[in-house]
């Protein structure tokens, strides 16, 4: 079925960027599930020009990291880097099918399109070009898994990279800015608390020990961090939120009301300023929870407690306007303008090996992670020139 219509755009895009991205959406690629039919289905396209790929498992084998090198490989080039997992469509009320990639009213719909499969389509629909140039740099394909729950697959490539001795000079993450130059995002530190107390009838409540008023008092500390945070700063301006945040997600506990709840769990985030320290942050949790809240808990059941545990955690970025990245990227899209977002990327962990990244990709933010998620034609448009610009700068 002709699932095109209206798809006429002021920003041309090539067919083969539209079927790479029909392709990349047609991947059911959520975190939860294999990322392996995509990344075997690019590894083979790229053998098909002669690009060897590397291959970075998680410890189950079930997913993977993808690494190539196109052009000279006795030197660092660029690296254009995307996730290839995808948030659930579950419980989400679409109208359009989300894996089938719909083109319609110069949009493409599906799970992806927007974060970040359109960089990756882009991308892989040059390589022919890339092949062929005469490339001065190389230019390094990353493509990652578990990005959406913590930037988590990428850490294996990264270490990959850190002690490599050809490592790429720069890094380009794709993640939707509107193919506006980013030079900063915030990280994030999560964490998940568990609070044993003991159980008894809630007649008897004082010979208990109640894991869920426990776990309140800590969620309440949390709240009154927050809000000094947002009171005191410290304060980047660049940020649309121009302070760290404090949140509490997701609590459980108990089982009846008169029962006085034995466990308790809760997860809460820090998404702090590049400059920010998100284990000072932390260490300030921990202490109110060990040493003002557990001894008086341990007076009456000494096996009571709390544990807590690091869910997931990745660096900000806080790159140099001035940085030659930076300059580069700018001059590519013909775009001066700079900023900073809310959200993270995996651009902080390729800083934090001490190779120099910005953030620059199709679509827009607010479309990410939505029922009928869409990237425009003209966008896909403006990301293909980009690396065409890119491929032709390597070349001159």
């Amino acid at each position: 079925m002709d699932q095109t219509k209206n798809v006429a755009s002021p920003t041309p895009v090539t067919q083969e960027v539209r079927d790479w991205l029909t392709t990349l959406i047609g991947f059911d690629t959520t975190s939860h599930r294999s990322n392996l039919p995509l990344i075997d289905c690019v590894r083979d396209y790229l053998a098909g020009y002669g690009v060897a790929s590397q291959l970075f498992f998680n410890t189950d084998n079930t997913k993977a990291n993808l690494y190539a090198t196109i052009g000279p490989t006795d030197q660092g080039g660029y690296a254009l880097s995307g996730h290839t997992d995808v948030v659930p469509v579950t419980g989400q009320d679409w109208h359009y099918d989300p894996w089938g990639a719909t083109q319609e009213n110069g949009r493409v719909y599906g799970r992806g399109a927007c974060d970040m499969k359109g960089f990756i389509a882009a991308a892989l629909a040059r390589v022919p070009q890339m092949v062929n140039a005469d490339l001065s740099r190389p230019i390094h394909l990353c493509l990652s898994y578990d990005e959406e729950i913590g930037c988590v697959g990428v850490r294996s490539l990264l270490s990959f990279l850190s002690e490599t001795t050809v490592k790429p000079v720069a890094c380009i993450v794709g993640e939707p800015t509107g193919m506006r130059v980013v030079t900063g995002h915030k990280g994030k530190l999560s964490m998940r608390c568990r609070v044993k107390g003991h159980a008894c009838h809630s007649s008897q409540a004082p010979r208990g020990v109640n894991a869920v008023e426990a776990a309140a008092r800590i969620v309440t500390f949390l709240s009154d961090m927050a809000a000094g945070t947002q009171r005191d700063g410290p304060f980047d301006y660049a940020f649309d939120i121009a302070h760290t945040t404090i949140h509490t997600g997701v609590i459980h506990g108990g089982s009846a009301l008169n029962i006085v709840p034995s466990d308790c769990m809760f997860e809460f985030e820090i998404r702090h300023l590049p400059s920010d320290d998100p284990a000072a942050y932390f260490q300030q949790v921990e202490s109110f929870a060990l040493q003002q809240l557990q001894p008086a808990m341990r007076a009456e059941v000494p096996e009571t407690g709390f544990e807590f545990e690091d869910q997931s955690q990745f660096p900000g970025l806080d790159q140099d306007p001035d940085a030659e990245i930076v300059t580069l990227v700018k001059r590519l899209t013909g775009d001066r303008e700079i900023g900073k977002v809310a959200f993270g990327t995996e651009g902080g962990g390729f800083h934090a090996i001490g190779i120099p990244a910005v953030v620059c990709g199709p679509g827009h933010i607010d479309q990410a992670h939505k029922p009928d998620e869409f990237v425009t034609l003209e966008q896909l448009g403006r990301c293909e020139r980009f690396m065409v610009r890119l491929i032709e700068d390597l070349s001159a």
